[in-house]
């Protein structure tokens, strides 16, 4: 079957021809007729397959008849990510080359100013996520009433990233006479009541089962631990015919831990995750793109829909904590009938995760031989018919020993020398101190130390001095020194013999409080002038008062005494 035998339009088979297609793929090929005849499609396909153009060929030529009104969009994709909503308005761009049609991308991480112009003027194609179109709806910028199509693109996707609640809400304000078109690579149930929900009648299109891998992967598994994974991953991407790889890690911390190391290596790395703006993850993926680096360490952000033509590996450097997520992954390799390559790391903590993807896709994925794991530590060589001791195997395992500070290492040799030539006395050896010889002799590093008095048995103690009888010792109390005995004892008077006040702690009644002083009129005209108050205290009304001065407030010494004619 041919694109000229699915009944489009002849302005569209010349952009199709020009971008070097000629034969459409199974769920183009059954998808398509059903779109053109306006029914609403459930469409479930493996990844890699086609499905984007699967809406946007048949969506080109319902749209080339009408004209869009102003914030009123003919049509609406639904996206999951920004990186695969711009990858469809590149699709509209190359097959709708020869179709006039305005198109608007409203994603986040770009400034709302373009956003809002391009949807006054009006557009037939709108393309958009779920959280920037609620923000525009919200604002007021856009009216949904006037929607012909709904395209929910990677509806599973949709379900794990929390979205579901927004794309009911989004349906609703949709009018009911509309055509659904919902694809997915899996079914889960949500969906299904989803698609039950808001469809009409919809039509199956399952060419072939949910969650299958596309048999032109070569699917492996490789153990190794936690900490060999970045020196494996190395070597791999080293040894085998790697042309350009993603590397896929379950955390975004990882991401730039790995693409930092990985550069450090000499090796043409770049990175997208979450946390990059949107200007940054598009700089990446042109770079990737164009073959500027050949590695790219993403996080999930990037395992929905990209198409990247050329991509021959795919690397699990994390185990998927979702099954859905390994049959997308591992489908940006092996595209367009193209061949790849798809490894996964497997630690001990891994094989739940693994079980449960191999459940879900039906089949068992081989493991790597044991070439491509980490070397385990090899026990020491021994000789035939000679014992070897679990110290002398893990010899060589174990890390050294370093030094203390300010010590030089000893040999073992010089250990057990030191330890045989330690003089030892022999009157305080006992009867279990024959069994040290014998284990310095096999080479114990611990030398024999002396044993101290509460060691050695009692017999071979000194007898202690004869006591005298209890009656016969002279008193404790005349043994004590006579200038202590004959020193008074110094008496301080008690905390408690203080004499205190009977009034409470807290009883304030003979303070004179501030409301007690009389008023002076004075004060508040001056505060009414604007002028500070002076400031008056009974004490300067009383006058001063100490030694030495008189009535009148006068010092004693400079009073003279009057005479008799001044008294007259």
């Amino acid at each position: 079957m041919n694109f000229e035998d699915l009944h489009l339009s002849e302005a569209l088979l010349k952009a199709v021809a020009d971008a070097g297609y000629t034969e459409p793929s199974a769920i183009q090929a059954a998808a398509i007729p059903a779109v053109l005849m306006g029914r609403d499609l459930i469409g479930v396909a493996q990844t890699g397959t086609g499905k984007t153009a699967s809406f946007v060929l048949p969506m080109i030529d319902i749209l080339a008849e009408g004209r869009s009104r102003a914030r009123m969009p003919r049509s609406l994709i639904l996206e999951p990510t920004r990186e695969l909503a711009a990858q469809v308005a590149e699709n509209f761009e190359k097959y709708g080359k020869y179709h006039k049609l305005s198109m608007a991308l409203l994603i986040g991480g770009v400034a709302f100013g373009d956003q809002d112009r391009a949807l006054e003027k009006g557009v037939d194609v709108l393309i958009a996520t779920p959280g920037r179109l609620m923000d525009q709806h919200s604002r007021g910028k856009i009216l949904l009433s006037g929607v012909d199509i709904l395209v929910i693109d990677e509806a599973d996707r949709m379900l794990d990233m929390g979205f579901i609640p927004d794309v009911e809400k989004i349906c609703s304000f949709l009018k009911p006479e509309r055509q659904t078109l919902l694809f997915s690579a899996t079914m889960p149930p949500p969906i299904k009541k989803l698609a039950d929900h808001f469809m009409n009648n919809p039509k199956m299109v399952e060419v072939s089962r949910p969650a299958t891998t596309n048999a032109d992967i070569a699917q492996s598994l490789v153990t190794t631990d936690s900490r060999g994974k970045r020196d494996l991953l190395k070597e791999l991407i080293r040894s085998d015919d790697v042309r350009t790889a993603i590397v896929f890690c379950n955390r975004k911390t990882t991401v730039r831990d790995l693409a930092t190391s990985l550069k450090r290596s000499r090796l043409r790395v770049g990175q997208i995750h979450g946390d990059m703006e949107q200007a940054d993850r598009i700089r990446e993926l042109d770079r990737f793109k164009s073959e500027e680096i050949n590695i790219l360490v993403a996080s999930d952000v990037a395992a929905r829909g990209l198409d990247i033509k050329g991509v021959s590996h795919v690397f699990n450097y994390d185990a998927p904590w979702h099954p859905d997520d390994y049959v997308h992954r591992i489908g940006r390799t092996g595209r367009a009938g193209m061949k790849g390559v798809a490894i996964t790391f497997v630690t001990p903590d891994d094989e739940e995760a693994i079980a449960q993807i191999e459940k879900l896709t039906g089949q068992t994925i081989p493991r790597r031989g044991a070439d491509h794991a980490r070397p385990a530590l090899a026990p020491a060589a021994a000789v035939e018919g000679t014992a070897v001791s679990a110290d002398t195997i893990f010899a060589d395992a174990a890390p050294p020993r370093r030094p203390a500070r300010g010590r030089k290492p000893r040999s073992e040799a010089a250990v057990a020398t030191a330890a045989i030539e330690a003089p030892v006395p022999q009157e305080t050896l006992h009867d279990e101190q024959a069994t040290e010889p014998a284990a310095i002799a096999q080479g114990s590093r611990r030398a024999p130390r002396e044993r101290n008095r509460r060691d050695q048995p009692r017999e071979a103690r000194a007898p202690r001095e004869a006591r005298q009888p209890r009656e016969a010792r002279e008193p404790r109390e005349e043994r004590r020194d006579e200038t202590l005995r004959e020193e008074p004892r110094r008496e301080e008077p008690r905390r408690s013999d203080r004499q205190r006040d009977d009034r409470p702690r807290n009883d304030r009644s003979q303070e004179r409080s501030r409301t007690d002083r009389p008023r002076d009129d004075s004060r508040r005209d001056e505060q009414r002038r604007g002028r500070e108050p002076r400031r008056d205290y009974p004490e300067d009304r009383e006058g001063p008062v100490g030694p030495g001065f008189g009535d009148e407030g006068v010092p004693a010494f400079l009073l003279v005494p009057a005479t008799r004619a001044e008294k007259a």
